[in-house]
């Protein structure tokens, strides 16, 4: 059921992306596919992948955890030099490896959640989590990518809560965490104008309020059944990331109410059974494991579809298996080999 829903998101957002991503394509490539072409392939490695984490026993990232949380550490850095890491739209977020752009944040979820896992199954230290929690998101928030930011603290946070933190580190952690975003959002004018903007989104229509007001008349014109596959308007260069953060805007507005309905059913049927993986793992740290990667994907979807119905700040955050983007797409894909490999474990155990 986990990979039958894995697959079937994965299918259908490579779907959309060539759907979403037409327009933009043909006018900076002249090639309608381009766009799909390439998600086409991040999901054939994403799938191979995920068959390849499938038959590795779980139990190897232990000893591998922190080697790989060590690379991704040193490809966070990486990113920021301005002579290695690409600057797009303002951000330093990808890093060119071999002619294969790479984005350390995606892969770093993958990693920090390996290692806390693994550190966290025998030791429970306030100071440790702290320190790699604070790195990790002071080197994301310099690129700056408060959204992506955002999802690796509640991982990190979710893992040291289960595996047995006391009520009085778990309260200094969530006032610090607090205490944190409250500042990184005071500190940036972009950031103050988002939440204004979130706040009241009739103010500055064609600035600071453009996006959401987009996202919600695509919303808006889907209606109940949608205006059918291929017709969207809104991404004639209407929304801003139409194939990657506000690809729902454009699911919602061909599919409807009811597409959007049953795409957000297929996330919670994966959701279910993820949790359900973690609870029967065979051993401590599968456990830990299991939760944190179903934490990982269950958070970056809420923040997503939160943004785009308005119930959350507008922040740079792609929605797992649908949209573009190759280290999202891989990344998660190999995470859900490891809850498979989990879930065959618990399964031969009993």
């Amino acid at each position: 059921m986990l990979a039958g829903a894995a697959l079937l998101l994965t299918m259908f957002g490579v779907l959309m992306v060539f759907d979403a991503s037409v327009v933009e394509a043909y006018r900076d490539f002249l090639d309608k596919f381009y766009f799909a072409r390439q998600q086409l392939v991040w999901a054939v490695a994403g799938v191979a992948a995920m068959l390849i984490f499938s038959s590795i026993p779980y139990q190897v990232y232990r000893k591998a955890a922190i080697w790989a949380f060590a690379v991704s550490l040193l490809l966070l850095v990486l990113v920021l030099i301005p002579s290695v890491g690409t600057k797009v739209l303002g951000a330093r977020r990808w890093i060119t490896i071999g002619g294969i752009g790479i984005q350390p944040a995606e892969l770093v979820k993958l990693t920090i959640t390996m290692y806390l896992s693994t550190f966290f199954e025998k030791n429970i230290r306030f100071i440790h989590f702290a320190l790699i929690v604070s790195l990790v998101v002071g080197l994301i928030m310099l690129e700056p990518d408060l959204g992506t930011a955002a999802v690796v603290a509640v991982i990190a946070f979710a893992i040291y809560f289960l595996a047995g933190a006391s009520w009085k580190s778990v309260f200094l952690t969530s006032a610090a965490g607090i205490l944190g975003a409250t500042g990184f959002i005071l500190s940036s004018q972009y950031r103050r104008a988002r939440i204004l903007t979130f706040l009241d989104p009739t103010k500055d229509p064609l600035g600071a309020s453009y996006h959401i007001r987009q996202v919600l008349i695509a919303l808006g014109s889907g209606g109940l059944f949608g205006v059918g596959i291929g017709k969207s308007r809104q991404k004639y260069e209407y929304i801003p990331a139409a194939t990657t953060d506000s690809i729902f805007a454009i699911i919602a507005e061909e599919l409807g109410f009811l597409g959007g309905l049953t795409l957000i059913t297929l996330f919670v049927v994966f959701f279910v059974r993820s949790f359900s993986i973690a609870k029967r793992a065979a051993d401590r740290f599968g456990q830990l494991l299991a939760s944190g990667i179903a934490i990982w994907i269950a958070t970056q979807t809420v923040i997503n579809l939160g943004t785009m119905v308005a119930l959350v700040p507008l922040t740079g955050v792609p929605l797992p298996f649908i949209s573009y983007g190759g280290s999202s797409t891989i990344a998660v894909l190999s995470a859900v080999g490891i809850l498979l490999n989990i879930s065959k474990s618990a399964d031969e155990k009993q």
